[in-house]
């Protein structure tokens, strides 16, 4: 994992056997659960599926974020609306 601060445009992902990995460029962590982690990120909404999804570590000031489980997906949203639905679904779901 990355030490260092990360610089304000820089996005990385790292997995390792699709066990673990790490993300930076990590803003905000909207949600997150057994089955997916959804980020904001400098590039965009990222969410990232599977099973027995467990965020390790995270450091907003680094912008960095460890997770391990199965993972099966991961892929970055078209929109803000994935953000919206997270928030509401955290509320009703």
């Amino acid at each position: 994992m990355v030490n260092q601060k990360v610089e304000e445009s820089t996005h990385e992902i790292h997995m390792y056997n699709r066990a673990k990995g790490d993300v930076t460029g990590v803003v905000d962590v909207i949600s997150f659960d057994l089955d997916e982690i959804v980020l904001e990120t400098t590039a965009g909404l990222l969410k990232i599926k599977g099973e027995k999804l467990h965020v390790k570590t995270v450091n907003l000031e680094k912008k960095v974020m460890e997770f391990e489980g199965n993972v099966s997906d991961i892929n970055y949203a078209a929109s803000k609306a994935m953000k919206r639905k997270s928030a509401i679904g955290r509320l009703f779901g």
